[in-house]
C-alpha cells in the first residue's frame, strides 16, 4: 500500500525546481535547519498539530515528503479515519535470540554475555579507548550493558528479562506506530536508532500532575473502553493525538529522532510516536537509584488493577537496602529508609489483625524456600510466579494467606478475606 499511497499523494513534480511552500511548525525539520538545530528545538516546543481537516480526501498532492508533511498526513488518517491502512512493524524482537545491533561484551557486563556472572561486572580493567572496537563491546552506552552500569539498580536482577534488562529490536516502515505508555514499574527507558528514516516522539513529563493529565484525558474520551479494561494504557495499542492533550492542559513535547541519536525517557513519562519510513531501533530500561519514590508508586498501582509486575518490588528494595553500601547520597538512603519502614510496619500490622481474627500463623511447621536478599537470580524468579496474590497480582515476598481447600491459590495480606468462602474456624 506505502508505493500506491505515495504516488498519489507525493507524486514526482514535473518541475524538478518546483517548491512547495509549507507552514512552519516549530521543533520540526525546516529545510536550511541542520539536524541537530531542530532536535534541540523540538524538545522544548509545543506541539502545534494541523487542523483537523483531513487534506487527504481532497487529493491534494504535495511535492515533498518532509517531516511536517508527514505527520499532518499521519494524523489525518488517525483522526479523521478515512482511510484504512495496514501497516507492518517488527517489535518486540528478542535480541538474546536473534542478535543485538550492539556488540557484546568481553568482560561480561550484559545479562547475554558468554562470561556473564552473578556477581558485579569486571571493574578492574581501564575503559577502552572511544571509538575502538572495544569501547562499543564495554560501553555503558551499548543498550546490552546499560542494565547492569554501576548506578543501576538492574544490576540486581541475575536473570534475563526481555524488554527489561535485555533489549528489543524494532523494525518500522512508514506509519509503523508505538502508542501512547509509560515503562513497565515507570522505569528509564533508553532508545538508540540504528539506521533507517527518522521517528516522530511525543512526550509528557513524568510529573504527577502531567501522568494523571494523559489518564484524565484517556477516561474522558474512552470511558466506556476503560471501564472494561482499566489497564487499557498499559497495552499499547491507543493512539490519541497530542493536539487533543494540549487542548486539555496536558503539556507535551516532540523530537525527531534520526539515524544515531538515543531517546531517554523518565520514569513515568508517557511517550508514542511513529516512524517516517523504514528504520530500525533498539530500546531496554534501567532504573536509577532514584527510582525509588516511581517503584512504590508503579506497585500501588498495579494492585489496583491486578497487574503483575516484572519482578517482586519488595524483593528489589530489600536487595537494595542489602547493597546499602552502593547507594550515593544521603536523599536516596533516605527515601530507601521509608519504603523499608512502610513495608515493614504495613506487613507486621497486617498479620496481627489475622492472626486475631483467626488465621494460623503455620511458618514454623512449613520448609518453604529463605528468600535471598543478595540478588533476584532465575531461582528467586521462578519461586516469585508462584506466590502471586490471586487477587491483586502482587509477589507475597514476607507472608502469605493460603486454604486447605486449594492447592496453588495464595493471597497477599491485604486480600485474604478475596481468596475463597471457607470458614477460618
Amino acid at each position: 500500500w506505502s508505493k500506491e499511497w505515495k504516488n498519489k499523494h507525493y507524486p514526482e513534480p514535473s518541475n524538478p525546481n518546483q517548491v512547495e511552500s509549507k507552514p512552519s511548525i516549530p521543533g520540526s525539520l525546516q529545510d536550511g535547519t541542520s539536524e541537530n538545530q531542530s532536535s534541540a528545538a523540538s524538545l522544548s516546543s509545543s506541539v502545534e498539530e494541523p487542523k483537523k481537516k483531513s487534506t487527504l480526501g481532497e487529493n491534494t498532492p504535495r511535492s515533498k515528503m518532509t517531516p511536517e508533511n508527514l505527520e499532518r498526513d499521519y494524523w489525518d488518517i488517525v483522526e479523521t479515519q478515512r482511510h484504512d491502512i495496514d501497516v507492518d512493524y517488527g517489535n518486540d524482537v528478542d535480541t538474546s535470540e536473534w542478535g543485538s545491533g550492539f556488540p557484546i561484551s568481553d568482560r561480561g557486563r550484559s545479562v547475554t554475555s558468554p562470561n556473564f556472572q552473578d556477581g558485579q561486572p569486571n571493574e578492574d580493567f581501564p575503559e577502552p579507548s572511544f571509538g575502538t572496537q572495544e569501547y562499543y563491546k564495554e560501553t555503558y552506552w551499548n543498550l546490552n550493558n546499560i542494565p547492569n552500569s554501576k548506578n543501576s539498580v538492574l544490576r540486581h536482577l541475575k536473570v534475563g528479562i526481555n524488554g527489561i534488562n535485555v533489549p528489543w529490536l524494532y523494525f518500522g516502515c512508514l506509519f509503523s506506530t508505538f502508542c501512547w505508555h509509560n515503562e513497565d514499574n515507570y522505569m528509564y527507558s533508553i532508545n538508540y536508532h540504528h539506521k533507517g528514516a527518522p521517528k516522530q516522539w511525543y512526550g509528557v513529563p513524568g510529573t504527577k500532575q502531567d501522568a494523571d493529565g494523559v489518564e484524565r484525558v484517556f477516561k474522558s474520551y474512552l470511558s466506556m473502553k476503560m471501564r472494561d479494561v482499566p489497564d487499557l494504557l498499559h497495552h499499547i495499542t491507543t493512539s490519541f493525538s497530542p493536539r487533543l492533550l494540549g487542548q486539555e492542559g496536558v503539556r507535551v513535547c516532540k523530537l525527531l529522532q534520526n539515524s544515531g541519536e538515543f531517546i531517554v525517557t523518565f520514569p513515568r513519562a508517557f511517550h508514542g510516536g511513529f516512524s517516517l519510513g523504514p528504520n530500525c531501533g533498539e530500546a531496554v530500561n534501567f532504573a536509577l537509584q532514584d527510582w525509588i519514590p516511581h517503584a512504590v508508586d508503579a506497585s500501588e498501582r498495579y494492585r489496583t488493577f491486578a497487574r503483575p509486575s516484572v519482578f517482586s518490588h519488595d524483593r528489589l528494595v530489600y536487595t537494595m537496602a542489602h547493597h546499602i553500601g552502593e547507594l550515593r547520597t544521603p536523599v536516596i538512603c533516605k527515601s530507601l529508609s521509608q519504603e523499608l519502614r512502610r513495608l515493614m510496619q504495613e506487613e507486621l500490622l497486617l498479620r496481627q489483625k489475622l492472626i486475631k481474627a483467626g488465621v494460623r500463623d503455620v511458618s514454623k511447621d512449613v520448609d518453604l524456600p529463605p528468600n535471598r536478599l543478595d540478588k533476584l537470580d532465575e531461582e528467586s524468579a521462578d519461586y516469585d510466579d508462584k506466590r502471586m496474590c490471586h487477587s491483586c497480582k502482587h509477589i507475597c515476598f514476607f507472608s502469605a494467606v493460603c486454604c486447605e481447600c486449594s492447592d496453588s491459590k495464595v493471597s497477599c495480606l491485604r486480600h485474604s478475606h478475596y481468596m475463597c468462602r471457607c470458614s477460618i474456624n
